[in-house]
């Protein structure tokens, strides 16, 4: 049971760290845990990169390191997905509300 919670959020970081290491290194501010207020606020391009990064790390840690991973058609890449998805749709929705 564990595993699969290790491999959800998995997703969770793998996901959350796409917005922030695309919109970094693409020279643009974004919103991130560190600016004022938290999650509305905007942070630097290169802190949004190490922040970025850092989830991809945890999320790789996650995914590989608790426990074995089996890509295909199984369990651990329905939970995995599952939290990606999850976590895809809230961070839309935080998103679209603060940057619009």
């Amino acid at each position: 049971m564990a595993i699969y919670i290790a491999h959800f959020f998995a997703g969770f970081f793998l996901v959350n760290g796409v917005p922030h290491f695309v919109q970094g290194v693409s020279g643009n501010s974004f919103q991130s845990p560190f600016a004022r207020p938290p999650g509305v606020g905007e942070s630097s391009a290169v802190v949004n990169v190490l922040w970025g990064f850092i989830n991809f790390v945890v999320g790789y840690v996650l995914l590989f390191e608790v426990g074995a991973f089996s890509v295909g058609l199984n369990t651990d890449t329905l939970i995995t997905g599952s939290g990606a998805l999850l976590t895809s749709i809230v961070l839309a929705w935080h998103f679209a509300r603060v940057r619009h």
